[in-house]
Parts: structure tokens; sequence; C-alpha cells
């Protein structure tokens, strides 16, 4: 009886001292390292934890095992860039500078006055790295990373040139790094290969102090291809296909190395770490590997298959170990998510709120009442997430399409002419978080188009129609 007793003590003596972390965030003395380590284009149908078909991911489903799963998670955007601003500033789709990866003006930095969340880290005490792709600006602008709260940034600061696996040179805090290339695409020369090295490195470099370490690896994004698909060498896939399961492997290896790492060091216990991916699975992913989960929608698509993600947090002693949460979260979440757990101010202007009561198990009082998005690539569309409903539509006055995620997960039957009420509290959400942009048009009645970029910037938009013939004709040549 006595031992029952100290059994349920010491469990509600954890409980309130979690509950109180939670409230008063940390010391100074006592700051956690932070890692959010972010896939790029992997779709939620791509891990095990989340019901993969086709292969495994053990260590993504470990960090799953030992720590909290997120089943109602979203990344920032449906696309790269957008995405990742979501993630470094706070600020929903509606407000952040980049909303889609060109605008009409070109490729936009952020502003040098931007807040981040490194920069807010930095400010207390971290050190900051980040090792991957940046894509919120090129050397020479004011949206460089070194000049927004990192202390190094290793990878690639353009998003095209992070296409390049074998590249002749990478980047460090905007200067050229050559990268020595054989032609022969061995390991030792595939980008991600030294990219992960280069994260590693930075934790084992800075496990005495408080760090955030951004892990931004670019598998499994095109271009397609891995020094080795050995894993999936005897399935009757397309090579395409075979490479991009394999590179969700890597992934998938590289984040067991990072825990082992943290292991290592002894700083295991006092280190967050997230896994994200930043936007939907291409769609040719979909037929083959079930990337999207079953989903509709994929990337640049803001049904659920573009812009739901897979979310897991781990901190051991912190955080309860498996345990799944169904609590509306996105990107936006991070920053102050982030600034809770370091102690650092809150800056004005942030769209998001801290889920670390969720994280720690205990009552999350702060929560949204919605998630909302845009985008403006292919075209431009609108979704808000409103408890179980889910509105989307393509222009600004157009008809909204109304979905009940928990009876139609997938999106399959449009009941807004059932649904009046929701529709105009739906409407209301979209016409009040929508800022217009100098730097993107949104047309009042949208319609679905592809659109061709060069440069950064659109130079053709047509009817999908139209694009598809003479994608059909130029194959023909």
């Amino acid at each position: 009886m006595r031992s029952i007793l100290s059994l349920v003590l010491c469990t509600m003596v954890f409980s309130f001292s979690m509950a109180s972390w939670a409230a008063a965030g940390p010391s100074q003395k006592s700051q956690p390292n932070i890692i959010f380590i972010l896939a790029d284009d992997a779709g939620i149908g791509d891990f095990s934890s989340y019901g993969c078909s086709y292969g495994i991911t053990p260590n993504i489903d470990r960090l799953a095992s030992e720590g909290i799963k997120f089943t109602q998670a979203y990344s920032g955007n449906a696309v790269c860039a957008p995405s990742r601003c979501v993630l470094m500033t706070g600020q929903h789709p509606g407000h952040v500078i980049r909303r889609a990866n060109p605008s009409k003006n070109g490729l936009l930095p952020l502003p040098a006055d931007q807040v981040t969340v490194a920069k807010l880290l930095k400010d207390v005490g971290y050190a900051t790295g980040g090792f991957g792709k940046w894509g919120l600006g090129n050397p020479g602008t004011t949206g460089v990373p070194e000049k927004l709260g990192f202390d190094v940034f290793y990878g690639y600061y353009d998003q095209v040139h992070a296409h390049d696996y074998y590249t002749d040179y990478m980047v460090r805090n905007s200067t050229r790094e050559p990268v020595p290339q054989s032609g022969k695409h061995t390991r030792e020369e595939y980008s991600h290969t030294r990219i992960a090295a280069e994260t590693l490195l930075f934790i084992e470099q800075n496990k005495d102090r408080p760090f955030f370490c951004y892990a931004a690896w670019t598998p499994p994004h095109d271009e397609y291809t891995i020094p080795s698909d050995d894993i999936y060498a005897k399935k009757p896939w397309p090579e395409t296909v075979r490479s991009y399961a394999a590179m969700v492997a890597l992934i998938d290896r590289d984040v067991g190395r990072v825990i082992q790492k943290l292991k290592d060091l002894g700083i295991d216990d006092n280190t967050l770490v997230i896994f994200a991916s930043d936007n939907g699975a291409n769609q040719q992913f979909i037929e083959p590997l079930g990337s999207t989960g079953g989903l509709r929608g994929y990337k640049r698509m803001l049904y659920e298959g573009g812009i739901r993600a897979p979310f897991i947090a781990r901190w051991p002693g912190k955080i309860p170990s498996a345990q799944t949460s169904d609590l509306l979260t996105s990107f936006v979440d991070f920053l102050p998510t982030a600034a809770k757990i370091s102690g650092a101010p809150l800056p004005e202007g942030i769209d998001g709120v801290s889920i670390l009561p969720t994280m720690l198990g205990a009552e999350q009082t702060v929560r949204h009442e919605s998630l909302y998005f845009e985008i403006y690539e292919p075209y431009f569309q609108q979704s808000v997430r409103w408890g179980d409903w889910k509105g989307y539509r393509i222009g600004l006055e157009s008809p909204l399409e109304l979905y009940n995620l928990k009876a139609d997960p997938t999106e399959l039957h449009d009941v807004a002419a059932d649904q009046i009420e929701v529709l105009r509290k739906i409407e209301a959400i979209m016409a009040k978080e929508h800022v217009p942009s100098p730097n993107y048009d949104a047309p009042l009645i949208g319609k679905r188009v592809a659109v061709t970029v060069e440069q950064g910037k659109i130079q053709k938009a047509q009817s999908l129609t139209d694009a598809l013939a003479d994608r059909d004709a130029e194959n023909k040549k």
C-alpha cells in the first residue's frame, strides 16, 4: 500500500513540476538545446509512424515512441520558401513576406529587421547553426541567415542550387566553399553527406552551452538521386521512385545519428528534438508509394495532402513517452514554443502560440481557434482549418469548398450547400487573416492554372488544360 501511495505521489509531483515549468519557462541556467530537423518535400505517408506502406523509418519512429506525435499538425505552407518563412518568423502565410517561391517582383529576401527564431535564441545566449537549405535570401541580400541570427549556416542559400546534390560548391556564411567532384557520384561527393557531418560537428562543438541547430536537410527533394538505393533495389519501381524512397531512408538514418551523438555527448536529456517536413510530397509519389498518406492534394496544394505534416517532438525526462496529440498546430507555433523554452521575450506580431504545455503533458490553455493558409503557386489558393471543418477556395470571392475532416478526412465530399453558417465563419476568418501584399496579386475569382517560372519571376500562366496540351506537345518533340 505504501509503495502504491509513493508511486501516486511521485506521479503527481512530476505532473505538477512539468505544468509549472511549462507556465513559467526555464531559468537561464537550465536552457535546453533545440534541434529542428526538417525534411524537404517528404509526405506524411513516407514515415512508418504515420502509416507508411512501402518501408520503415525506425529512428523517426523511435522519436515518436520516446516522445509525442502530433496527428493534426501542418507545415508552414504547401511549398518550400513560404513554409520555411512561417517556421522562422512565427507569422502565418497571410502575413509573411514570402507567400510563394516566386513573386511578380522576383525572389524576395527576408528584410533586415525581420525577427527570426534564430535571432531570438541568439539574443538569450544560444549558439545558432543552420545546415541544409535556407531559401529566404541569397548572398548579397538582406535575407542571408548570418544577418538574421545564425552564427553559421552551411549548405544552399538558393533553393534552385539545392537541386544539385553533386554540386561543385557549398555556401558557408555567404562564402562559396569548393567541393571537388570526380564525376563518379560517390557518397563523399554527395552534398547531404557534408551537410549531415556539419550538423553533427556543430552539436559536438557546442555541447557545453545551449544551442539551436536548424537541420534543414535537402532529401528527398528533387533531383532524385542518391549514391546507392540498394535498400529498394529489388522493388519494381522506376529509378526515380527507388531513389526517393532511399532518400527518405537516408534522412531516417541521420536522425538516428543525431540522437546517438546526443547520447554520446551526455546531453540527450537536455535536448528537445523536433522532426517535420516542409510541405506535402510531389504528385508522382502518390500512386507508387502513397506518400501523401491517402490525403487529397500534394505539394503546392492547400488540400490536406499539400500541408499536413509529420510533427514529432522528443525530450527525455520532459516529454512523456509514446504520447499522441490531435492539437491543431503548424510551423507558426515553433517560434513562440522556442521562446517559452529558452526564456526569450516574445516579439510583437506573432501569429503562433506556444505548444510547450501539450508537449509536456500539461493543459494547453491557449490554442488556435483556426489555422489560415494562402499560396500563390501554381495559382492563388486560401484554406482555413476551423475545428473539424476545412474551407478551401481559389479566389477571394470564389465559392468556398467545405469539408468535415472528421467524417471525410480525404476531402471528397463538399458539404458547402448544407452548412451556410460554417461557410460564413470561415469566410470571415479568410477576410480577417488575408493581408494584401504588393508582391502578389490575389484574384477575386480564381481559376486553376499552371505557372511557368524563370529566374524567380512568373513568366506565363495558363489554364491547366492548355498547360497539359503544351506539355504533351513538348514531350513528342
